[in-house]
């Protein structure tokens, strides 16, 4: 198990810092695809705003976290969400299936795998204090 979520860790962390430094440094060219009407005019109001630079910064910080080993749940608790809308675009404004299968599943597995860091998250009555 430890190899798997070792494994799980560094491909999820690396595609995120790869793919959120790519945002600012352009050192992957992105290929020209068409994509239907819908997705296009989000990605463009995601890009105009400034909103998708935040995005990206959270994705390498994620990514950082994930990878280095230290404060995986905090980097999981940044990457998941992101991961989840990936897949949402996918699926509902470009209409296929693509990373955000894989990106989910990661980040689900290495939920599991830290699961006992999330358990807190899951108590019906808190304490305070």
């Amino acid at each position: 198990m430890f190899y798997a979520v070792l494994m799980a860790r560094v491909i999820l962390g690396g595609m995120f810092l790869v793919f959120g430094l790519n945002h600012f440094l352009k050192f992957i060219p992105m290929p020209d695809k068409t994509l239907p009407d819908a997705a296009t005019e989000f990605g463009k109001i995601l890009f105009t705003t400034g909103y998708l630079d935040v995005v990206k910064v959270l994705e390498v910080v994620g990514g950082l976290l994930v990878l280095s080993g230290r404060f995986v749940p905090l980097g999981l608790v940044l990457l998941t969400p992101v991961a989840v809308n990936i897949l949402l675009f996918e699926v509902y404004l470009v209409g296929e299936g693509g990373p955000g299968v894989a990106l989910v599943t990661l980040c689900v597995l290495l939920i599991w795998a830290y699961r006992s860091h999330f358990a807190a998250l899951f108590t019906m009555k808190p304490k305070i204090g």
